[in-house]
């Protein structure tokens, strides 16, 4: 790969905890955040009021300004292990489409065409090679350097298509939106009464966790969060088991509480932890349990909704409480109004096909 003369940054891709790496591999993109504020420079007034640092403005605006058309990134997770290489395209945009990344507002985006990804592992280097630190840095270190040049990129990947940006149904739903398209699939009023004013409730809650910051434990967003919202959309306390065989929460189709009857897996997370890459712990307790045909991850606040098909788990809906999106482009999902139709007790797998 030719690198003489080049701009080589390195960029986070997330990191353990919250991996956003295949979103960018999978849209040809690298993201930066706080973005809630909208695009640079006109948020920067805005993000230092609300005590952005200055080291975290000035990495935005790195990513913003001084990344160019060209220049050569390395995506990073940690401090050892690269997953992609890519040219920097055109110019800095901002995207609402990226504003909730598994609980991370990330509208700052930049294109990259990936000239290369790992495939299975990543390509690791000795432990501090890449710095940790801000999400774009310069890269310094001459051993991911000289790995670059011996990098064979066939001609044809330079000139690849950029893959399409999820643009443009990002639309939020209101609560009466919501309890219209409920109706419509046949939930009762008097669920719908109860949802609603419950729902209120949870958003004034969530909204006061982040406008406070504050950090709840696992126990507590269950308490607090999910089960008020579990039971408003119709599960009973005799269906709901709270740690029942390590599972966070089990939810049944009918008494009594068997394996057979187990309807869905509920794992949850500490709030603004990474919800999504609770799946793998909760397709773990589904596997042995055929009759569980749905996965829900959660921190309190988002929601991620699995359904079984013929392939296994996949994500088909995504809520946020304070963020009632209609559908989420860069999960291929549904949004709001899915995500609380397929929580309720009376949804059935065939419904599947409505909430692509």
């Amino acid at each position: 790969m030719k690198v003489e003369e080049k701009i080589i940054w390195q960029q986070a891709g997330g990191d353990v905890a919250r991996n956003y790496v295949r979103t960018n591999i999978e849209f040809d993109v690298i993201l930066n955040g706080p973005g809630y504020a909208g695009p640079l420079p006109d948020c920067e007034k805005r993000l230092k009021v609300d005590g952005c640092s200055a080291k975290k403005i000035t990495d935005l605006k790195r990513f913003a300004e001084e990344m160019k058309d060209g220049d050569i990134v390395v995506l990073r997770l940690g401090t050892s292990e690269v997953y992609a290489v890519g040219e920097v395209v055109g110019d800095y945009i901002w995207m609402e489409e990226f504003g909730d990344i598994d609980g991370w507002d990330l509208q700052h985006v930049r294109r990259v065409r990936w000239l290369w990804t790992a495939v299975g592992e990543p390509q690791k280097f000795d432990v501090h090679a890449l710095k940790m630190g801000d999400t774009t840095q310069r890269l310094l270190d001459g051993t991911v350097r000289s790995w670059l040049e011996g990098l064979s990129i066939p001609e044809p990947a330079y000139r690849r298509p950029l893959a399409i940006l999820p643009v443009g149904t990002h639309k939020e739903a209101s609560l009466e939106e919501i309890s219209e398209y409920l109706y419509d699939q046949g939930v009762s009023s008097q669920s719908i009464q109860h949802l609603l004013a419950e729902i209120g409730e949870l958003i004034r809650i969530a909204k006061w966790y982040a406008r406070r910051n504050e950090q709840p434990s696992e126990h507590e967003t269950v308490s607090y969060l999910a089960i008020p919202l579990l039971r408003a959309l119709g599960w009973t306390p005799q269906r709901m088991a709270i740690e029942w065989n390590q599972v966070d929460v089990a939810l049944f189709d009918k008494l009594p509480r068997i394996d057979s009857n187990l309807a869905v897996v509920v794992e949850a997370k500490r709030r603004n932890n990474s919800c999504l890459t609770a799946l793998s712990q909760a397709q773990t307790y589904a596997e042995t349990r055929p009759k569980c045909k749905r996965l829900i991850v959660s921190d309190g606040i988002r929601y991620g909704v699995y359904a079984r098909g013929a392939e296994g788990f996949s994500l088909n809906a995504y809520l946020n409480l304070t963020r009632l999106c209609d559908a989420y482009p860069v999960y291929r999902c549904a949004g709001a109004k899915n995500a609380l139709l397929m929580m309720t007790p009376e949804w059935s797998p065939g419904e599947i096909r409505d909430l692509r």
